[in-house]
């Protein structure tokens, strides 16, 4: 399974900056993002900055990391990972929903 890892950009190079999230700190290659500000979130893989996500994205995708973490080391309370789902009920998308039926006719 290949997971990115949400982590904040804190210095910035020629093409690459170094990040930072959950005590990890690497060197990202900047080439698919393009600059980016001290401060803004990206989503690491392999050693590049794949996409630029929102300080909320980045928050969900960290705690989801913990949830697996969590989850893989037998510990752990997940619902608090996913706070903003848990006590909702879910909703299908609308491509998802039954069509309506048609009118009967006259």
């Amino acid at each position: 399974m290949c997971i990115g890892t949400p982590m904040q950009v804190v210095a910035v190079e020629a093409h690459h900056a170094w990040c930072e999230a959950d005590g990890q700190r690497e060197r990202l290659d900047m080439a698919l993002v393009g600059p980016q500000a001290i401060g803004t979130w990206v989503l690491g893989f392999h050693g590049s900055a794949r996409q630029v996500m929102g300080e909320e994205e980045a928050a969900h995708c960290r705690a989801g990391r913990r949830a697996l973490a969590a989850v893989l080391s037998g510990s752990g309370d997940v619902d608090a990972c996913f706070a903003d789902l848990v006590g909702r009920t879910p909703q299908l998308p609308a491509h998802l929903l039954p069509a309506a039926a048609p009118p009967s006719p006259p």
